[in-house]
């Protein structure tokens, strides 16, 4: 049965790196191919959030909440899971909401901000789910650097707490400045 798991957790991750990249290449590119990507963006995020789901659910189902809650990387690949979810959950209302005008003004900052983080939440849920399994990667070391020991932390370094912060306060700002625009 873990290997479901293994098997279903490629889904969300691909159409995610897939949505990163739309959405890079419809705020940042003229053209046909921006065009494209905008358009079938939508149905991209809608499918990463089914594969999500059905992979955090097959991960729960096989493996009991005991286990994995005694362990900080259990624990860290879980939360950077559900932070994967929330990001590319709230891309998609974000596009669902706005359609083609998510891509307009500062909106499309808004998602391109999102986007990059969002792929650096699943590269790093990807990662800790490797060495879950016994195959650790290059991009862990990445991670030691910033401060966070894979095997034994279980919390955020305060500068990430930090920038999250910061990146919120301006997100939400440039909504309110966008929305007083549009009203």
């Amino acid at each position: 049965m873990t290997g479901m798991h293994h098997m279903l957790v490629h889904f969300p991750e691909a159409f995610w790196a897939l949505a990163t990249l739309m959405i890079l290449i419809g705020a940042l590119l003229p053209g046909r191919l921006a065009e494209l990507s905008r358009a079938a963006l939508l149905p991209v995020l809608v499918l990463s959030l089914l594969g999500a789901l059905a992979a955090i659910v097959s991960g729960f189902l096989i493996w009991p909440l005991e286990a994995n809650l005694a362990s900080p990387l259990a624990r860290n690949h879980i939360l950077m899971a559900f932070w994967s979810l929330g990001i590319y959950s709230t891309i998609t209302v974000l596009v669902w909401r706005t359609g083609e005008a998510a891509f307009d003004g500062t909106r499309r900052w808004v998602l391109v901000v999102l986007a990059l983080i969002g792929g650096l939440f699943f590269a790093t849920t990807g990662t800790l789910g490797g060495h879950l399994a016994g195959a650790t990667t290059a991009f862990s070391e990445v991670l030691g650097l910033l401060g966070w020991e894979v095997y034994t932390t279980f919390y955020s370094p305060l500068w990430v707490i930090a920038v999250m912060v910061i990146l919120g306060l301006a997100l939400g700002a440039l909504g309110l400045k966008g929305r007083r625009k549009a009203g």
